[in-house]
């Protein structure tokens, strides 16, 4: 896949990830019931309506589709995939029921187990990040604004990430999840670099912090599923950082027969 097709395959999973942002939105403004799924997870009619557009949509590419709403794919039928499509239609939903605007629409493609392309739209703050493997990765505000003016546009150094800021040592970690093993490295980490700011935020806005300059690492010592990391992972890899698993000391690699992840440190 050239970068040419990288571009406009970026450009259309923008558009796709804001109309289904869209649709999450029209039930943020509601009053909205709260399901559980079989793991006590909380499913509401947003992560419902996010997943028809996006799989609608996706549907008419060449790639299949991995979605946490329709996760029941057998790993006999996937395991060969070259190319697939890893989307979480509404990461976050915690952080949704709250109402504190810190929910995702993740799009990842991955290629041979690889995250090569990944889009995360910010319904709430209207912000997009997006990347892809040799094009580098990319934050745009105001998406709707200068969504007709093309990615080509988005494409340029006061877009591209990582942005430069003045901090002390910054560690992000999760809003809704903090095990004893993530304060364990946190604690070395402060041994190490000494002074250390602490961020707080939900969904895969974390690896996004990572990706934009704002954190210099993601400890992830707790459970999350592969469509809640490829979209991220990809943007950050493309911005220069890394994801590793946490047990294999390599990079963390997609389409597995237990999607479930292991722990994993993001770096930029």
């Amino acid at each position: 896949m050239t970068i040419e097709n990288k571009t406009s395959l970026l450009e259309e999973i923008c558009k796709i990830s804001k109309q289904a942002g869209d649709a999450i939105l029209t039930v943020y403004d509601s009053e909205f019931s709260v399901d559980q799924k079989d793991d006590k997870s909380p499913l509401t009619e947003a992560d419902r309506k996010s997943h028809e557009v996006i799989d609608r949509a996706l549907k008419m590419t060449d790639f299949p589709v991995l979605s946490e709403e329709g996760r029941g794919i057998a790993f006999q039928e996937r395991k060969d995939w070259e190319y697939l499509w890893i989307v979480d239609p509404l990461d976050g939903t915690k952080e949704f029921v709250k109402r504190n605007g810190e929910f995702t629409v993740n799009i990842a493609l991955v290629r041979n187990g690889k995250a090569v392309l990944g889009v995360i739209y910010v319904p709430v703050k209207d912000e997009m990040y997006f990347g892809a493997e040799g094009v580098g990765s990319f934050k745009v505000s105001n998406y709707k604004k200068v969504e007709s003016e093309g990615i080509k546009e988005w494409m340029s150094s006061v877009n591209k990430l990582p942005f430069k800021m003045d901090r002390k040592y910054t560690i992000v970690g999760s809003r809704s999840h903090m095990s004893a093993e993530t304060e364990e490295y946190i604690a070395e980490k402060r041994k190490e670099v000494g002074d250390i700011e602490m961020i707080s935020v939900g969904s895969s806005l974390k690896l996004c912090m990572v990706a934009e300059g704002k954190a210099d690492a993601y400890p992830r010592f707790a459970p999350t599923m592969e469509w809640d990391t490829a979209a991220g992972q990809a943007i950050v890899e493309s911005m220069g950082g890394s994801v590793i698993n946490w047990k294999t000391k390599e990079t963390m690699l997609y389409n597995r027969e237990n999607l479930l992840n292991d722990w994993f440190l993001v770096t930029k």
